[in-house]
């Protein structure tokens, strides 16, 4: 099954994002579909799936122009997707979730039993260590990720487009997900692959197409004869250029976090670690290991069943992300944005001003509006938000725009200690190059930093040493010298040693 876009353009209020673009997608090939942050990919995909239509072009379907009226019509056609914004329904099971347009029926009534049977045989193919039974709310980031990429392989769709797959999911079970793209491929299915991360697609493509400021730059190009230097190139516009982190010092007699034996009602066990002034502690981990949990209970998300929990010496019982804040000069960067981090509906002014409301209102409450702007500017401007004005919706603004303004609220509140989650999730190429400058700069001015993430180039480029993390529990520390290949292989030996350790269910 083929599908093929001719000369499909979008546009959205002030914005064009999509400008005559094309794409031929073949049968039994991994095609892969890369650009910046508001290049057009998501909004191509959505076109595809009958989630949005095209203001001009054609999609055709096995050569027959098609257009989709919804995506249960794709679906009806063989044609299914991972989004970028998740699908799942919190209070379900993963299971309902996975089978949710064919629940089995039995006698008039679902049949349960069949719907975590059939939902296992996908499951069991990313991550077996997540329950079919448990709620969706109650899994991590990473796993609703397993969880929506299972239930599109459950549509055995023969064409399968998948965007950013792998953004919230560490290379344990991003190995697991290419074996299986690529036997889907060889099966026949098409498949259109969306990645920030560059070596991904060098790993998994065949061909490539690559969109910059809505247009074609590239077409179906063989993946054999691209490199990284011409790929980056058509991309940005210009050369790549590489994360510059200086030297920090880290001073060992300063501790300012520090957690001695801590359990929680999370499940975590016997968690000891100390993070100094001035360092970027990194916490690695597979899916289900605990790490983003960890800093929930950290935060007052869980209880602190045992252990104690200390800042700058002093043990501390923190009732949430708020009282963090304002008690203890502690900020939290979430992996979920959209959901934790940013009010989508309000403007970047809000967004930025909200950790600093009580320091600039008044004595009858009241925040002059001038105030607020005068606060926020200036760092709104280190960080680079490209933004028409501060008055911008946050929910328009790209990915990487987004997360900039998750950061700088916590730079207006003068954090002291900074949990950073998955900081670069869905970051186009440029922008991710900016944060690990802008995280290693927070640090070398003193701020403490704990840094989740399932990137393990990004947390051998800014970490100072790497925890490990499995089955809620540390398992070993490792010593970064920045190098990929000695670090990596520690890292991984620490997983591999614990690796007949259960993990706690998830849920």
């Amino acid at each position: 099954m083929g599908l093929a876009l001719e000369s499909v353009s979008k546009s959205f209020p002030g914005v064009k994002a999509l400008d005559g673009v094309s794409l031929d997608l073949k049968a039994g090939e991994i095609h892969a579909l890369m650009g910046e942050n508001g290049a057009g990919k998501s909004t191509l995909i959505k076109i595809v799936t009958g989630l949005i239509r095209p203001d001009s072009g054609r999609v055709l379907l096995n050569g027959r122009p098609i257009q989709f009226g919804s995506p249960r019509d794709a679906l009806s056609e063989g044609v299914s997707a991972v989004h970028q914004e998740r699908n799942l329904i919190p209070r379900f099971s993963v299971a309902e979730n996975i089978l949710l347009e064919r629940l089995p029926v039995r006698n008039g009534l679902v049949d349960y039993a069949a719907v975590e049977r059939e939902a296992r045989r996908y499951l069991d193919l990313l991550d077996p260590g997540i329950d079919a039974r448990a709620e969706v709310r109650t899994l991590s980031v990473a796993q609703m990720q397993i969880v929506e990429i299972a239930k599109a392989l459950s549509t055995e769709a023969k064409i399968l487009l998948l965007d950013e797959p792998t953004a919230s999911i560490s290379e344990h079970e991003t190995a697991a997900l290419f074996k299986l793209l690529r036997k889907l491929r060889d099966d026949g299915v098409a498949i259109v692959f969306v990645s920030h991360k560059l070596e991904e697609v060098f790993a998994i493509a065949d061909r490539i197409t690559v969109l910059r400021d809505g247009k074609n730059v590239a077409i179906g190009a063989p993946m054999a004869e691209m490199t990284r230097q011409t790929l980056v190139s058509l991309m940005i516009g210009r050369a790549e250029r590489v994360a510059e982190i200086a030297a920090r010092q880290v001073d060992p007699s300063r501790v300012v976090l520090e957690a001695r034996d801590l359990s929680t009602t999370r499940g975590h066990k016997e968690i000891t670690f100390a993070l100094h002034h001035g360092e970027i502690l990194g916490l690695y981990g597979l899916v289900g290991a605990g790490r983003s949990e960890l800093a929930h209970a950290i935060l007052g998300d869980a209880r602190i069943s045992g252990g104690e929990l200390l800042i700058r010496g002093q043990p501390v019982r923190i009732r949430d992300v708020h009282d963090a804040s304002t008690r203890f000069r502690m900020g939290y960067v979430s992996e979920d944005r959209k959901q934790e981090g940013l009010i989508l509906t309000h403007s970047i002014t809000r967004n930025v001003a909200i950790t600093i409301w009580r320091r600039l209102a008044n004595v009858i409450g009241l925040i002059n509006p001038r105030g607020e702007t005068r606060a926020i500017a200036p760092i709104v401007r280190r960080l680079d938000v490209r933004t028409p004005s501060l008055g911008q919706i946050v929910g328009n603004l790209s990915g990487g725009n987004q997360q900039k303004v998750s950061i700088a609220k916590w730079l207006a509140a003068r954090s002291e200690i900074l949990i950073i989650d998955e900081p670069t999730v869905g970051i186009d190429i440029k922008t991710n190059t900016y944060l690990h400058e802008l995280i290693g700069e927070i640090a070398r001015e003193g701020a403490s930093i704990l840094l989740i993430s399932s990137d393990m180039a990004e947390m051998i480029t800014l970490a100072d040493r790497i925890l490990i993390m499995h089955g809620f529990r540390l398992v070993g520390e490792v010593a970064n010298d920045h190098h990929y290949e000695t670090t990596s292989r520690a890292i991984m030996g620490c997983i591999h040693a614990v690796g007949d350790v259960e993990p706690a269910p998830a849920g």
